[in-house]
């Protein structure tokens, strides 16, 4: 929205003065000469004036409209131009935007504008000089980092480091992914409140644990330990069990320095305890039922030594040890079943692409002289969850069996979602003869041989391994039958992490180790630096521009700066379904069709996945009221309240440049020579905002303002703080 152009005041108090000068000449002029008359020339000069005066007021207003447009002149020329001159002049100087400065004014301004140009352009070969020294300098260390985050971004280990504030610093891409399944806040949050640079990661631990354990290290290290660390246990709020070894990070080379963070290397032991715990339970039950069944035993084998028994009760005492050693059978059975489907069940699987196992498997079937391999429909977008070697030997054996045994010399790969629940279809094709159940039967117990090797597991141990199953399907018209292997796919959540969260071609910002530097404050936070603070930059796109009157929120993207750094991998944007129609004048706008919503989960569920992952940071927004009002109405529908401090950007940007003419975003971007990429979508908005934001602190701090509390207190006294919705 464009806010109303402030009208200069400075103008209008000239121009007053003008008008009050000109009457009170004028008036002192009639007194004057008024008072040079007798009272016959004042009462016949009054009478011939009287009915003029009309006319004179109208020259008058005539003679002011010429003096504003003349002082509108010379104040653009010789006040305006100067003003704009000295804020782009300021831009240049605060910031690193690039820009060429417009001359305005008379000749001696742009002589000043031209005198600026060249010293700029100086200083930005300085700068690219020592830019390039710095480079050489920092490349070393630039490539340590990054092999370190490459490093921590693959480790199949989850890895989190932090400060001594519990901060997180650095965190891979398995830490990620553990600790959205830990959140149990809502879903479209997805853990976004739990793991980012700068969130802290007491919000997952106990800090007196974390304190505890930061203690002991710090006892073995006073007693020479080299490598001291700790391990504890703890559980989350979504009630998983979690191990955490913490080993620290010292501040130096020397072993003597001083801890200034912590390293955690994290493991869910959630499903392993209560595997743990069955199989605890079933020992137990065969120990103690095994006990009471011994001694029933031993009892009934006493009473069968007395010899003048009677048969009936001999017999009874027969029945009870077939009942007892039936029973004791009965519970080793059950034992040895529950531990061979545990081991199946703990064999190490791994994600791995579809698409990348079918190629495996010609590579495998091909290369002991299995039939020739084609590849069918291949759903390439599919992860699996597999332990591949078992499952290519499984492949191979089949093929090779069909090539021996019914001499089929051409199988085909196909790989498809299953229909139902979240799993695979792998299947086996071939053309010509099929079998009988019977013989599918033998060929899924024996055990497999493929290239002449022997394998000790069977088809059916490879399917168990994988909790899937296999079965024989023919297609009649088609002349063809095939083995269909059905198989789990990779959980959901982590294919859309790595889909959507690590872009192609670039690594995420993982990492942020000046946070080392940051320390916990007990300072307000209206106290706190402006570039120690965390914030939330974010946008809406909306039905229309009245919040008030039943608009409605269509969209919402953020994304988060953290010291200084805009963190663009750590983003929320979330289309809405505003339960109502969009009007077709607003579409061109921000291209958001009614399509695109249908189906989209309401604001019920955005605001609160928005307000968690906001949680802990300043909001900061583009004419922040408009956005604000949106969210204030929804408070009491949807639960939440956004009571955290908000910056806005308009507002910062008439504090820094109150003579330019426009701060619309586009126009603030351009300034600060700003790509503007999505425009008028809510990520793309919040995006550019954010870059203008750390454009504007600054020169702020060139005003004098630091802390969050005098921006916000220098901000509403700017003219567009006055606009509300």
């Amino acid at each position: 929205m464009n806010p109303n152009r402030r009208p200069d005041r400075r103008f209008w108090q000239v121009l007053a003065a003008l008008a009050g000068l000109l009457l009170l000449w004028a008036v002192v002029t009639c007194l004057l000469l008024l008072s040079t008359l007798d009272a016959a020339e004042r009462d016949t000069v009054l009478a011939l004036l009287g009915g003029r005066m009309p006319l004179a007021l109208m020259t008058l207003l005539f003679v002011l409209m010429l003096a504003a447009a003349g002082l509108n002149q010379l104040y653009r020329r010789y006040i305006v131009a100067p003003a704009r001159l000295v804020d782009e002049a300021r831009i240049v100087l605060g910031t690193d935007a690039e820009r060429t400065l417009t001359p305005q004014g008379d000749a001696e301004n742009r002589a000043l504008a031209d005198v600026i140009a060249g010293f700029v352009e100086q200083r930005a070969r300085l700068r690219a000089d020592i830019a390039e020294q710095v480079r050489a300098a920092s490349r070393n260390v630039e490539q340590e980092r990054s092999r370190l985050a490459a490093l921590m971004s693959e480790l199949t280990q989850s890895v989190v480091v932090c400060n001594l504030d519990g901060r997180i610093l650095l965190y891979n891409n398995r830490a990620r992914l553990q600790f959205r399944a830990l959140s149990d806040a809502p879903r479209l949050a997805d853990g976004a409140e739990l793991i980012g640079l700068g969130r802290s990661i007491y919000t997952v631990f106990d800090r007196k644990l974390v304190a505890h354990a930061l203690e002991n290290i710090g006892q073995r290290m006073q007693r020479g330990v080299a490598s001291p660390s700790a391990q504890f246990v703890t559980t989350t709020r979504a009630g998983q069990l979690l191990r955490a070894q913490m080993t620290p990070v010292r501040s130096g080379d020397d072993g003597d320095s001083a801890i200034s963070g912590f390293v955690l290397m994290l493991d869910n032991i959630t499903r392993d305890f209560e595997e743990d715990s069955v199989r605890d339970r079933l020992l137990l039950g065969l120990t103690e039922g095994s006990r009471a069944s011994l001694a029933n035993m031993q009892a009934a084998i006493d009473m069968l030594d007395y010899p003048d028994l009677e048969p009936s009760m001999r017999e009874r005492f027969h029945g009870v040890i077939r009942d007892e050693v039936g029973a004791m059978s009965q519970r080793i059975r059950d034992l040895a079943d529950e531990a061979t489907r545990g081991l199946k069940a703990r064999w190490p699987l791994e994600d791995m692409l579809g698409a990348d196992l079918l190629s495996a498997a010609m590579r495998r079937i091909e290369a002991v002289k299995g039939p020739r391999v084609q590849l069918d429909d291949i759903d390439t977008t599919l992860w699996l969850k597999v332990d591949s070697f078992s499952l290519l030997q499984a492949l191979a054996c089949l093929a090779e069996r069909l090539a021996d045994e019914y001499d089929i010399r051409v199988v085909m790969l196909r790989l498809a979602a299953a229909p139902q629940d979240n799993r695979a279809h792998l299947d086996l094709i071939w053309q010509g003869q099929t079998m009988s159940t019977e013989t599918v039967m033998s060929w899924q117990m024996d055990a497999m041989t493929a290239g002449g090797e022997r394998s000790p597991l069977s088809v059916r141990d490879v399917v168990e391994r994988h909790g899937g199953e296999f079965w024989l399907e023919r297609e009649r018209v088609r002349h063809r039958a095939f083995f269909r292997f059905l198989l789990p796919l990779a959980s959901e959540r982590e294919q859309l992490d790595v889909a959507t969260f690590v872009p192609q071609g670039s690594r995420p910002e993982y990492y942020d180790f000046d946070l080392f530097r940051a320390t916990e404050s007990s300072r307000e936070l209206a106290d706190r630096p402006l570039t120690e603070l965390a914030y939330t930059v974010f946008d809406t796109e909306t039905t229309g521009l009245n919040p008030g009157e039943g608009d409605e929120i269509i969209q919402i993207g953020a994304a988060r700066v953290v010291n200084g750094k805009l963190l663009r991998q750590e983003s929320f944007e979330q289309l809405v379904d505003p339960q109502r129609g969009i009007p077709a004048a607003s579409i061109p706008i921000h291209g958001i069709t009614p399509d695109m919503v249908a189906g989209q989960p309401t604001i019920d569920r955005v605001l609160p996945a928005f307000h968690t992952f906001a949680q802990d940071t300043v909001l900061v927004a583009h004419n922040a009221a408009f956005d604000m009002r949106f969210l204030q109405l929804k408070e009491a529908r949807t639960g939440v309240r956004f009571e955290q401090p908000v910056l806005d950007t308009l507002l910062l940007s008439a504090l820094v440049h109150p003579n330019q003419e426009s701060h619309r975003l586009e126009a603030i971007a351009e300034r600060f020579n700003i790509t503007v990429i999505g425009r008028h979508t809510a990520l793309g908005d919040a995006i550019v905002t954010a870059e203008v934001f750390l454009k504007l602190i600054p020169l702020l701090a060139e005003k004098g303002i630091h802390t969050l509390g005098q921006a916000m207190e220098a901000a509403q006294e700017t003219y567009y703080a006055r606009i509300k919705y």
